[in-house]
């Protein structure tokens, strides 16, 4: 029988993942999968995600360096980009509550820290959202933002990529 929580292999040697959290018809929510399409355009190897606690802790199995990207409301500006290191501290769970599901990235980083089944590096980068609406596209400010999103995750992944 399989055990339901087996150690992380953190000699796997796994390459850096970015994973894009989010949903594509939700306004600003969009951002995470956005990013990833555009990471993964320049080679940086990167995959959307609904935001699921469990399911991200399963994308992340094995990872040394992982770089989430996610929407978020802190009464920031829109197109804020703020970046937590989730490998050393909790994210706020009140930012992240874009998400449709119940449990997403802040509850998956605490979880996943009680089971010892963090990445040994997650950088967190969360872009502060104005729409989440139904249909909507990236409101101006995150799709301003965007591009500065996309640099600040390359320069994050550039030492583990042997980038010089």
């Amino acid at each position: 029988m399989r055990h339901p929580l087996p150690e992380v292999d953190r000699g796997a040697g796994l390459a850096p993942l970015v994973i894009g959290v989010g949903h594509r018809y939700r306004g600003d929510d969009a951002v995470g999968p956005i990013a990833a399409d555009r990471l993964s355009r320049r080679g940086v190897p990167a995959i959307e995600h609904a935001g699921e606690a469990t399911a991200l802790m399963d994308a992340w199995h094995g990872r040394d360096l992982v770089v989430l990207i996610d929407a978020m409301r802190s009464a920031a500006a829109p197109g804020t980009i703020r970046r937590f290191d989730a490998g050393r501290c909790d994210l706020p769970t009140g930012f992240f509550a874009c998400s449709s599901h119940r449990y997403g990235p802040a509850e998956a980083v605490a979880l996943a820290r009680q089971l010892g089944r963090l990445p040994r590096h997650l950088i967190v980068y969360g872009v502060e959202g104005a729409d989440f609406g139904l249909g909507g596209r990236l409101s101006p400010a995150v799709e301003s933002a965007l591009e500065t999103l996309v640099e600040y995750v390359v320069a994050a992944l550039r030492p583990a990529r042997g980038v010089a």
